[in-house]
């Protein structure tokens, strides 16, 4: 699997369908890139930990672009102000980006798991 339509993004809100997704993930050997239904909007979570990978630096650093470049083409969003948030929350193993609505949610994460999936990207272990 190399891409993740936005409808097919999962989509949980509690922590039994949580350990769901993942245990999903794990048995078919795939990072999890789903949606949480926040109290306040949508994160959209990205996990590699159980695969004992990560994403190679140069890596985050082209998720970090794309996300911006993502909410620079949303009409709602300053992406300019945002970009310290977004930065801390993408990281090497995991990830938490905030949205406001679930549309806008599993866009991107149907967005970023062409990245995330892409085995590629992945560190050969995780430090």
């Amino acid at each position: 699997m190399d891409s993740l339509a936005p409808d097919h993004v999962p989509l949980y809100e509690t922590p039994a369908e949580q350990r769901r997704v993942w245990e999903r993930c794990a048995e078919r050997g795939l990072p999890v890139v789903a949606v949480r239904d926040a109290a306040r909007g949508y994160v959209v979570r990205y996990d590699l930990q159980h695969l004992e990978r990560e994403l190679r630096p140069e890596v985050v650093q082209r998720l970090r672009d794309r996300v911006h470049a993502f909410r620079r083409q949303e009409a709602r969003t300053d992406a300019d102000s945002q970009v310290e948030r977004v930065g801390g929350e993408v990281g090497p193993v995991s990830g938490d980006l905030h949205t406001a609505t679930e549309t806008d949610a599993r866009d991107l994460a149907s967005h970023l798991a062409a990245t995330v999936f892409d085995r590629s990207n992945w560190a050969h272990e995780r430090r």
